[in-house]
Parts: C-alpha cells; sequence; structure tokens
C-alpha cells in the first residue's frame, strides 16, 4: 500500500504528502527517539504522539515511509514546512495509538 492510499482512508487525514507514491512495507509505534531510530525499519509507517522538529530527524534516518500522528496530535508549521522540504510524509489519525494500529493491521 502506498501512503497516499493509506491517507485516503476514512480513519486518517494527510497533513504533507511530500512523496505520496512511498510504499508501506510494516509498521512501527514508538515515542522513544532513540529506539524508534535504532528500532524502525526502511519503509515502516511510524505512529507516535510526538510532534516536534525531531520526529523528521529520526523519520530520515530510520527511512520511514510516513509518520503517523495518532489521538488527534497537532503538528505546527514549521515541521509541516520542514517536512516538505526532507520528502518526509506526515498523516493524522483521531483516534488511539491502539486502535490506529489495529487498523493499519488490517489494511496492510
Amino acid at each position: 500500500m502506498t501512503v497516499k492510499a493509506l491517507a485516503d482512508l476514512e480513519l486518517f487525514t494527510p497533513i504533507i504528502l511530500s512523496e505520496p507514491e512511498r510504499d508501506i512495507s510494516g509498521v512501527y509505534i514508538g515515542d522513544l527517539l532513540s529506539w524508534v531510530m535504532g528500532r524502525a525499519e526502511s519503509g515502516n509507517a511510524w505512529i507516535t504522539i510526538m510532534s516536534n522538529l525531531n520526529i523528521l530527524a529520526v523519520a530520515s534516518l530510520a527511512d520511514t515511509s510516513c509518520i503517523i500522528l495518532a489521538e488527534g496530535v497537532k503538528v505546527e508549521e514549521e515541521v509541516i514546512e520542514t517536512a516538505k522540504q526532507k520528502n518526509i510524509n506526515i498523516i493524522s489519525a483521531q483516534c488511539s495509538i491502539y486502535d490506529t494500529a489495529v487498523f493499519l493491521s488490517q489494511v496492510l
């Protein structure tokens, strides 16, 4: 599934799709950035509630396909602009991290 196809599903709202045709190969869930950096795999969709600029560095280093901000977490415009420059996809989900993960396990 591509990031755009995922973002088009009812549960999600695209925030920035810089690379919409990127394939999603799995899912990683975590909020401890150093942990995510060392354990997320290239192509994973990363579910988090973190929303500061540091998530972009982690997503870039881990080569995740997208960041999914669960639980209705908002992101500042500076993060969106930087994500656009770094070709990082960000999607929002209003539901809990658990419900987001369960949904992804059903559609991937």
